[in-house]
């Protein structure tokens, strides 16, 4: 999957006509300002600024050409006091993501200051007036205050880029199903409240979609993966080479159904490939893989997780799918795996993932060629999105750090030990209370910011452990 270029961002710079006549020049010293300002975050996002909105007819007609234009989202400055009754219109018709940003000419008020200083730097009270605007008209929007010296407006701007990004991407994301684990529950919800909500669409598909896939696939295909397999991982001595080309056929057949369908990710139950009679394997390399492309996934039909990691690596960059195994009181930390799929991508840098003959029996099939590995150490987190009724849908958050372990001879499969901040049994407690699911996507590095304005852009609520 391509990277992201920078976000388009518009800009919505609100003022007083009326401070021209009383502050003459006024007007276009605060467009040099703010163009200055826009022009140091270049590398942040490509800002359109065409001009200052100084009346409810010019909020209008700029957040309508920024819609037209399918810009990624609207950022609000307010280089002066603007009322907020007269953005509400504009903003009520408006389909983009939205962010106010408060900053000033100046840090501190001058003993010199007079009432073009004062006029130039009063954008808190026009912000004020326009936050609760805002609120009462139920229009969400992201926030910030603070210098504009710093590199605080950077990276918020850098945050609310992705956000948008990713609030946007999922009014089209399409998600595959391929069939179900009967009874588990906390992977069942209403797929009507996700469309209406969040925007993906969970789309049915049968076994025989993916195998027609598969099928079209050709031998060449297959040989050049296998030979790119070699290059990425340590490769089991054991493993028989038709064994190791059936996992990768099936890689190459599951990317085509994604690429064919437009899909952001999947999610399949492994029983559909032992029950179906056409399968020797199950496609635990392919789930790896394409998490490593950058596709969503989660396993055993859960829609809403695969939906969950797509839209993780939208923000963050890279996402990966796991469940909770157990607690581990000694290490202070959480041991996290799943079946034998993992994103080979996040692996520890200093050392290669090993692709497994691995005896597995799940599904009734040969032994899957399996990618073992542990992850980076570092800063991480990991979440769980709970569907809590109606519309209500919440996103619980533990952030804490990716262990530096590798040492369990008998994992066959990819694993991590999380050593959450708020300590294992707090934080396992807690994810009990608040009805978290027990399939988690995680995401490395310090991430806890560009999700808080996921969450406000796209109207959920965030329980951060």
């Amino acid at each position: 999957m391509n990277e992201p270029k920078k976000p388009r961002l518009g800009v919505l710079a609100l003022m007083l006509a009326a401070y021209e006549p009383l502050f003459p020049g006024i007007t276009e010293a605060q467009r040099r300002y703010l163009t200055g300002v826009l022009d140091g975050l270049s590398a942040t996002a490509d800002f359109v600024f065409p001009k200052i909105a100084l009346c409810r007819e010019d909020m209008e007609e700029l957040t309508a050409q920024y819609n037209r234009d399918d810009l990624d989202g609207i950022v609000i400055f307010l280089l002066s006091y603007a009322q907020g009754q007269y953005l509400v219109r504009a903003l009520q018709r408006n389909r983009l993501p939205l962010a106010l940003a408060l900053i000033q000419p100046d840090e501190t008020a001058g003993a010199d200051f007079e009432e073009w200083e004062l006029t130039v730097n009063q954008g808190i009270h026009g912000s004020q007036d326009c936050a609760n605007a805002l609120m009462r008209a139920g229009i969400p929007c992201a926030f910030y205050a603070g210098s504009r010296h710093d590199e605080g407006l950077g990276r918020f701007l850098a945050d609310f880029g992705a956000a948008a990004r990713t609030v946007q991407a999922m009014r089209s994301m399409r998600i595959g199903v391929i069939g179900k684990l009967s009874g588990m529950g906390d992977v069942v919800t209403d797929d009507m409240a996700v469309y209406r909500k969040l925007g993906p669409e969970f789309v049915y598909d049968s076994i025989g979609t993916v195998t027609r896939c598969c099928e079209q696939v050709t031998n060449e295909q297959v040989a050049a993966r296998v030979a790119f397999d070699r290059t990425v991982f340590d490769i089991d001595p054991k493993l028989p080479p038709e064994r190791h080309a059936y996992a990768v056929r099936l890689y190459l057949g599951l990317r085509r159904y994604l690429e064919e369908n437009g899909y952001a990710g999947y999610t399949a139950h492994f029983e559909e490939f032992g029950a179906d009679g056409r399968y020797t394997q199950l496609p635990l390399l392919a789930a790896s893989h394409l998490l490593a492309d950058g596709y969503g996934y989660a396993a055993e039909g859960d829609a809403s997780c695969a939906m969950l990691v797509a839209a993780m690596r939208q923000l963050c960059g890279m996402a990966n799918f796991s469940e909770m195994y157990m607690m581990d009181l000694k290490r202070g930390a959480i041991l996290l795996c799943h079946a034998g799929e993992g994103n080979w991508a996040m692996a520890r840098r200093d050392r290669r993932p090993f692709l497994m003959d691995r005896v597995f029996n799940e599904g009734g099939l040969s032994n899957p060629p399996t990618p073992i590995f542990t992850p980076e150490p570092g800063r991480a987190a990991v979440m769980s999105l709970a569907h809590i009724g109606g519309e209500r849908f919440r996103l619980v958050l533990a952030q804490g750090e990716m262990l530096d372990e590798c040492g369990l001879k008998k994992c066959d499969m990819p694993y991590m030990f999380f050593r959450p901040d708020a300590g294992v049994e707090a934080s396992v407690q807690r994810w009990l209370e608040l009805g978290a699911t027990h399939h988690e996507a995680i995401v490395a590095g310090e991430q806890a910011a560009r999700i808080r304005l996921f969450c406000r852009l796209v109207g959920i609520e965030l329980a951060e452990i």
